[in-house]
């Protein structure tokens, strides 16, 4: 299930672990750890993507390993943090970037759907940081959630996602005041609409015959009117990035919006 593709040198080096790491924001965050000089570790469900952030990540010499698995098995999250802190003898920032979307009207919502998603966003989430609290613990180190603009406000259609995101939220600033005494700090950021592989999938999905039109649609929610444009993943990759760094030691607990201010309040 879990397979270990590369180990770099420098046990002094901090280490990351990136959840959803073959996706948009997950491998973008990966570029910006290894740029600053951490070493990175991935996982993921789709190995062929985590293979090519992997490549990258050789090149510098900043790759740990690749660990691909199911995260909704909460075996398989303590799997891959226990593999990835073995290989690299420590870990000091816990990146869950793993997230998938749904959406429609809550009463044609299936089963399946709800469980999906809901294993995906927030119990994978839970139990990675779980595994990973006394390895962070050790460090000194944190941890950063991947949020919504949909976990700090309702989003009507997309009731099952809301959900998730809001639990993500307020999880966030549980395990911020259960772990501050141990010098672990937990935060979140809740982009908007990124502009990733997700979101173009998301418009070919649910935007009918229409997926250029769906994502005119969003843009036109955003107050910069003929001037709004998507978040970059690689902006929302810069801010994780910010937080895991000493110079943040104060902030714990937030829920950080990077959403050019479409959850800031009815225009």
């Amino acid at each position: 299930m879990i397979a270990e593709h590369a180990v770099a040198e420098g046990p002094q080096r901090r280490v990351v672990l990136i959840s959803g790491a073959a996706g948009g924001i997950g491998s973008a965050t990966a570029d910006r750890f290894a740029a600053g000089g951490w070493n990175v570790a991935l996982t993921d469900l789709d190995v062929p993507g985590l293979s090519d952030v992997a490549e990258r990540l050789k090149r510098l010499d900043r790759l740990v390993g690749v660990f691909p698995g199911d995260l909704r098995s909460v075996s398989t999250c303590q799997e891959v943090v226990r593999e990835a802190a073995s290989a690299s003898g420590r870990l000091d920032c816990l990146v869950s970037a793993a997230g998938v979307w749904t959406e429609g009207p809550a009463d044609e919502t299936r089963e399946a759907d709800w469980d999906r998603v809901l294993d995906v966003n927030l119990k994978a989430l839970f139990f990675l940081a779980a595994a990973a609290i006394p390895h962070l613990a050790a460090s000194a180190g944190s941890i950063v959630n991947l949020s919504s603009d949909a976990g700090i406000q309702g989003v009507a259609g997309a009731a099952v996602y809301s959900a998730s995101k809001g639990a993500v939220t307020n999880l966030t600033r549980a395990l911020a005041l259960e772990l501050a005494p141990r010098g672990v700090r937990v935060n979140a950021v809740c982009p908007g609409d990124v502009d990733t592989p997700m979101l173009r999938a998301q418009a070919t999905d649910f935007g009918g015959d229409d997926p250029a039109g769906y994502l005119e649609s969003l843009l036109q929610q955003y107050p910069q009117a003929d001037r709004a444009r998507f978040v970059a993943a690689e902006e929302v990759a810069e801010l994780i990035w910010y937080l895991a760094q000493d110079r943040a030691t104060p902030i714990t607990g937030a829920n950080l919006s990077i959403d050019f201010g479409i959850s800031a309040g009815v225009q």
